[in-house]
């Protein structure tokens, strides 16, 4: 054989090479991004304590927090359906379907501006209006104060917590908001892959996971370790609801929606803020068609053209979200003034 003949054959092997080092180090690269933190964020206003998330704890398992004594937060946010409520739509007070589909409350320690439309901005200020919606919780809030202040275990455990300010809207608010910040997603197997456990997940959802970040564009919207931008896009739903643009009123946010969260998105179906596609099939199709062109749509939503094999290789990632979670342990609440009075 020539020189040039066989220097040409072994350029022609080593290029495979060099393209496999090139895209392993490539993936590695993506897989930087979505390494968990090592621990959970706490506002300076409001700094985490054992008992504080205790009493929080209890106060969202209570269902003396509605105004019928029927309702408690974990009505809706069911730790058994990954902290939502398994409905395409909430239901409140006297069985009111809710426009929305209830958000799940996991890893809500690391977002801001909260609920699909971003209304409020933590989740100290975010409690007020669920309890008090007259088609949510329908609690009058000065009388909750009255109801939990009348029972002498709260009034002894907020006296613990709260030294000197007894029972207040921004003491409840804060005792939730401190429980809330402790409910995280347990690891998953996308975690083990990311620390190196290269048999963690299936080479499908390997697949899946350089799709969700180049050809398939997820990742523009749903990044970092808990999968969200915590910003708000207009997807491309047929819909009337006009999302962020009713708090900001500007065009460019009409029909936009809070990216929500894809950890143990498994779990927690029916999708999307409107509770209209039932399975994570039907949210790869969705994304695929490019949805309804309007000038809010999102520039990031385009059609993608991928094929019945990338497609499922997407949802085989999807599904490595999930975590190992702990059981929820449900706490024994105060009982009222009669009761402790025997």
């Amino acid at each position: 054989m020539k020189w040039s003949a066989f220097a040409t054959a072994i350029a022609l092997a080593v290029v495979p090479v060099a393209s496999a080092i090139a895209d392993a180090r490539a993936i590695e690269a993506m897989k930087a991004g979505y390494t968990r933190p090592a621990s959970i964020p706490f506002p300076a206003n409001n700094p985490y304590t054992d008992r504080k998330a205790e009493l929080g704890k209890m106060l969202f398992f209570d269902p003396r927090l509605s105004g019928a004594n029927n309702l408690s937060c974990a009505s809706c946010h069911n730790p058994s359906l990954s902290w939502s409520d398994g409905l395409p739509r909430g239901i409140g007070n006297e069985m009111t379907v809710l426009p929305r589909r209830t958000p799940t409350i996991l890893n809500l320690a690391w977002a801001n501006l909260l609920i699909w439309d971003g209304r409020e901005a933590d989740l100290e200020t975010q409690m007020a209006a669920p309890v008090s919606g007259p088609t949510e919780m329908n609690q009058n809030l000065d009388r909750l104060v009255a109801v939990l202040a009348a029972i002498p275990g709260y009034r002894r455990e907020f006296e613990l917590v709260f030294p000197g300010r007894g029972i207040g809207l921004r003491q409840i608010a804060q005792a939730v908001a401190t429980y809330e910040r402790t409910v995280v997603s347990g690891i998953a197997p996308f975690d083990r892959w990311i620390a190196g456990d290269d048999a963690a997940i299936s080479p499908a959802a390997q697949r899946g996971f350089v799709l969700f970040n180049t050809k398939a564009r997820c990742a523009a919207c749903h990044s970092g370790w808990n999968f969200t931008d915590n910003g708000f896009h207009d997807i491309g739903l047929p819909e009337a609801d006009r999302g962020r643009a009713a708090v900001l009123d500007l065009p460019i946010m009409e029909h936009a929606f809070k990216t929500p969260t894809l950890r143990d998105v498994s779990r927690r179906g029916p999708y999307l803020h409107d509770g209209s596609l039932a399975t994570l099939m039907a949210v790869v199709d969705h994304y695929d068609g490019g949805g309804i062109e309007r000038p809010s749509l999102s520039p990031e939503i385009k059609p993608l053209h991928l094929d019945p094999q990338q497609k499922s290789d997407l949802v085989d990632f999807m599904l490595t979200l999930s975590g190992e979670n702990a059981p929820v342990q449900l706490p024994v609440l105060f009982p009222g003034t009669q009761a402790a009075e025997r």
